[in-house]
């Protein structure tokens, strides 16, 4: 049986780089809402007052030198113990206030994540180039995975122990949200999904987000897990599409063969030969990979089922 809410042990991890600024109102922000729970601060090789600031302020700090969202969540994954898990970032962008909600309700309902999908108080607080690359890529994940998310991006998560410790945690920067989300969507794991204010950061701090680089390393990122996650419908996609192509090409070479007995376009015929043989490794690769994916599925299931 689960713990009780008043037996749970919480751990906050707040990730930030250079926000001396905010930290300390966000460290009492989260304090406020969650007197009984443990406050990580994450410090991702910060070159201002960052890590003091926040050991003044009450919370426990860890530097990690290694620069990026997704190893500073790795190590804190590995190192801390908990029942539950809430994930935000330290510029105070995220509403702490909603936090116990957030936890009652992956309690309440035995849920193994609660993302907070962002809903900007001002517009300027979530840039419409964010907004318009987390509508399309969320399109793209809908298709691929059968996904139910509105925001896969949010940086604001609560999650259980089971979670946290069947967790990967591969990737190294802004892709790790992207990664949970497939974690969570592979393994076929019990989330919900609600909204929660998003403003902007305190004055002096910035997004360390950029739209473009960032957005192109996790749209590639996200493809890359795709073929992890799903070999069988991207290669199966990719050789239905190619059969199609070396047919429509084909079939016009295939009936000047039979009305003359001759191949006018050899190349061309060449062509469509080597196409379908493609499509063929793609669907075969395809198979194979689904059964190798298959297993590890079950040893993550497995690992999971350990920490329930």
């Amino acid at each position: 049986m689960p713990p009780t809410m008043e037996r749970c042990e919480i751990a906050v991890i707040l990730p930030c780089r250079n926000e001396a600024v905010a930290i300390a109102r966000v460290v009492a922000d989260f304090r406020r809402a969650l007197p009984k729970a443990s406050i990580y601060v994450f410090d991702n090789d910060s070159t201002d007052d960052t890590a003091e600031t926040a050991a003044k302020a009450g919370a426990f700090v860890r530097k990690e030198y290694r620069l990026g969202k997704g190893n500073v969540v790795r190590r804190a994954f590995a190192e801390i113990d908990a029942d539950i898990y809430v994930m935000a970032d330290g510029d105070g962008t995220y509403d702490a206030s909603q936090s116990p909600t957030m936890i009652e309700l992956l309690h309440r309902e035995r849920l193994d994540m609660v993302v907070g999908a962002r809903k900007a108080v001002r517009s300027s607080a979530y840039r419409p180039g964010h907004r318009f690359g987390n509508r399309m890529l969320n399109i793209l994940l809908q298709v691929i995975m059968n996904s139910r998310f509105k925001d896969i991006f949010s940086g604001y998560r609560i999650f259980s122990r089971a979670f946290v410790k069947s967790f990967p945690a591969l990737s190294m920067g802004f892709e790790t949200e992207t990664e949970m989300t497939l974690h969570a969507l592979d393994l076929r794991l019990p989330v919900r999904e609600i909204d929660s204010l998003y403003t902007e950061g305190a004055p002096g701090t910035a997004s360390k987000f950029n739209t473009w680089r960032d957005g192109v390393r996790i749209l590639l990122y996200m493809i890359y897990l795709s073929f992890s996650y799903r070999p069988l419908f991207m290669f199966g996609s990719a050789g239905v599409f190619l059969i199609f192509l070396s047919l429509a090409v084909g079939i016009p070479i295939v009936g000047d063969y039979l009305e003359t007995g001759l191949v006018a376009r050899f190349p061309t015929a060449f062509a469509v030969a080597s196409t379908m043989v493609i499509a063929s490794v793609c669907l075969t690769s395809g198979l194979i990979l689904e059964c190798v994916s298959s297993r590890a599925r079950e040893l993550k299931r497995l690992l999971y089922l350990q920490h329930k």
